[in-house]
């Protein structure tokens, strides 16, 4: 998942569909739910860049890339619109129809898998709403603390090691406060998702 980051969604279409820029993405959602296919689901899209997630780095070509049009933070971000959402989640319900291989986990943004350059789709993001609907996964009981280290149980999670890795675990996960340490909060939510996806420490 990623956002555009441009004025309008026609200038994203545009520079995605241009070979000049040497960027591109599967799928293309504008902000009244419109939907664009650009690149088919089968061929490699080069949407995720320098990126990492669960041991792999070449991302571009074992993932559907998602533009969501919205300015992002340059241009004035703000929040996504209902109808944007609706169409995003019924794109995302197809594709891991399709693909079996893509389990909860592996729904991830941009910030995710590029921790270190990218805060897209942002803190205005409904991971929650999406993860209600089937589509990725979100803390739902953090009753217990984390045991062990931090930055392991983030790696057995998914995200690379390192000193942006707790920020972006937040920026997904605890969006209300992203300041990158590894608080009780954070450590329970933490554990939270890894007892879902059977990776307790």
């Amino acid at each position: 998942m990623h956002y555009t980051g441009m004025k309008t969604c026609a200038e994203a279409v545009e520079r995605l569909c241009s070979p000049a820029h040497e960027v591109s993405a599967h799928y293309v959602i504008d902000e009244d739910g419109t939907l664009y296919r650009l690149v088919d689901e089968r061929m490699r899209a080069w949407h995720a860049g320098v990126s990492f997630w669960q041991g792999l780095r070449d991302l571009n070509s074992t993932s559907v890339g998602i533009e969501i049009c919205n300015p992002g933070h340059e241009y004035g971000y703000r929040a996504f619109p209902d109808a944007q959402v609706a169409a995003l989640i019924d794109l995302c319900r197809g594709i891991v129809a399709r693909h079996p291989s893509i389990v909860p986990r592996n729904v991830v943004g941009h910030s995710d898998v590029a921790q270190q350059r990218k805060i897209d789709p942002g803190i205005l993001f409904p991971w929650k709403t999406l993860a209600e609907a089937g589509v990725g996964i979100f803390p739902r009981n953090a009753a217990r603390s984390l045991d062990g280290d931090v930055q392991t149980a983030l790696q057995r999670f998914g995200y690379e090691a390192g000193a942006e890795s707790v920020k972006a675990f937040q920026r997904h996960f605890r969006p209300s406060k992203i300041d990158g340490v590894a608080d009780l909060e954070t450590r329970a939510l933490l554990a939270d998702l890894l007892d879902q996806v059977g990776g307790a420490p």
